[in-house]
């Protein structure tokens, strides 16, 4: 089974981290993601910018409107995503639980949408057929 795993940071607390302290955990996280991937368990991964840069997109009255920042006011901002391959949700839990990354904030694992998924992988081969 294929899931999602978000990472969350409370980027005030990431400030915080002395740059040797901050590279130490760094390195412990890809360590570990390398570990993932000779399980056989690590997609890929993707690292996301600071929620100040961040744009946000929504509709009122029939307009999209972009503004900038976060849509959620909140502590803990999404700080990447890894895409895991694991047995069942239990064995996502006992992956991801030995991540160092937890220590940094919180991980929300959620199964992909598999049909969702396939559909969209199919209109992905649709249109490269086409081009």
């Amino acid at each position: 089974m294929k899931f999602v795993c978000l990472g969350y940071i409370d980027e005030r607390k990431a400030a915080e981290v002395l740059q040797d302290e901050g590279r130490k955990m760094f390195e412990a996280c890809m360590a570990y993601d390398d570990e993932l991937r000779r399980g056989g368990h690590f997609i890929r991964g993707e690292a996301l910018d600071a929620a100040s840069k961040a744009v946000t997109l929504r509709t009122n009255g029939g307009k999209v409107e972009a503004t900038d920042g976060p849509y959620a006011e909140t502590k803990e901002m999404l700080g990447g995503i890894l895409f895991l391959e694991a047995r069942d949700m239990e064995h996502a839990v006992a992956l991801m639980s030995k991540h160092p990354g937890v220590k940094m904030g919180p991980f929300e694992i959620r199964p992909a949408h598999e049909l969702v998924n396939q559909l969209i992988a199919e209109r992905d081969a649709a249109v490269k057929k086409q081009s």
